[in-house]
């Protein structure tokens, strides 16, 4: 297992994968490692539905903290193709948490569940000894839809394009040089636009504008271990081979200066907001167009192949196992 961050494919498939329960037929979807969501067939429609931990940092400001929290437990789902519908929420609060700022959490979460017509179904809220920040929960988020909109995290097939939005450590600048800025040596107009990024850290919107605008065919969002790790994942899921380039991938201002200084490699490290999908030859333009018109930036970066792996200007890259800004925060947080 690695020290830091999720489980890696070789504990995986020792340790969780061969114990899964009861074995059911309406389950079209199962756990895979680097796989999103789990999937239901209930009739006519499905149920795609995933669980993610709940993250909350003082630091951030309560407000701002929460907004990125329930961002991160719908994201898994939206790139389903679904529109989230519904969600269950664990807090395990550490006993220093006040009322006041308990309300603050809530109501973002409530604000945001709003604005994306998800319904809190069920949950559970306690302060406990022994809990402490940022690590405060969980949630399960469910979308419930048609089955001929669903898709497929293992649906890339050759002939595909591979597409990007946001580009590369989006999370990585938006997240640490907001926390760390006063640790931070570049200059402020550097510093500004890094933290500018913080509310790019969704790729919800990214996922239901693409699947609502033609025959995509899998997403990923690309969380630990970046756009690399989520390019190996799809590929892997599905059976291909991916040859992308850099040279088009859309980046941020602020991006590449702050993965500099944290000596991070932008491609390896997390970047929730950052979505990869693939789509059909007749639909990248309109899925292009659609990204475009509701101001995310967008590009087409490789094509899917016969074969296996992800291949970058011709070299076969591996996962990178491990996210380096699991390092990075630890040593920061450590100085504060």
């Amino acid at each position: 297992m690695t020290d830091l961050g999720k489980i890696d494919r070789d504990f995986f498939d020792e340790h969780v994968y061969p114990y899964l329960g009861a074995e059911r037929d309406d389950e079209l979807l199962g756990p895979k490692h680097g796989v999103d969501f789990g999937v239901i067939d209930v009739g006519e429609r499905v149920v795609a539905l995933a669980t993610d931990p709940l993250s909350i940092l003082p630091e951030l400001g309560f407000e701002r903290a929460a907004w990125f929290a329930f961002h991160v437990v719908v994201s898994d789902v939206a790139v389903s193709g679904l529109s989230p519908t519904h969600l269950a929420v664990d807090f395990n609060l550490p006993p220093e948490i006040t009322d006041e700022e308990f309300a603050t959490v809530w109501r973002t979460f409530d604000r945001e569940a709003k604005k994306l017509e998800v319904s809190v179904v069920t949950g559970h809220t306690a302060r406990y000894s022994g809990c402490r920040y940022p690590w405060v929960g969980g949630a399960t988020t469910l979308a419930v839809g048609e089955k001929e909109t669903l898709v497929r995290p293992d649906g890339a097939e050759p002939g595909d394009s591979v597409l990007v939005t946001k580009g590369p450590g989006v999370e990585t600048a938006g997240f640490l040089v907001t926390l760390f800025e006063d640790h931070i040596d570049l200059p402020r107009e550097t510093i500004e636009d890094a933290k500018e990024r913080y509310y790019d850290m969704s790729p919800v919107e990214d996922a239901l504008v693409a699947a609502n605008a033609g025959n995509v065919t899998a997403m990923h969002d690309a969380t630990e271990c970046g756009i690399h790790g989520a390019l190996v994942e799809m590929a892997r899921a599905a059976n291909v081979r991916f040859d992308v380039t850099h040279d088009d991938v859309p980046i941020l201002p602020g991006v590449l200066e702050a993965c500099e200084f944290f000596e991070i490699n932008p491609w390896e490290s997390t970047t929730e907001g950052t979505l990869v999908l693939t789509a059909s030859p007749e639909s990248i333009d309109d899925v292009l167009s659609a990204l475009s018109d509701a101001g995310i930036p967008a590009a087409e970066m490789g094509t899917v192949c016969e074969g296996d792996g992800v291949y970058v200007d011709g070299s076969r890259i591996e996962h990178p196992d491990v996210d380096p800004s699991w390092q990075v925060f630890a040593e920061y947080a450590d100085r504060d």
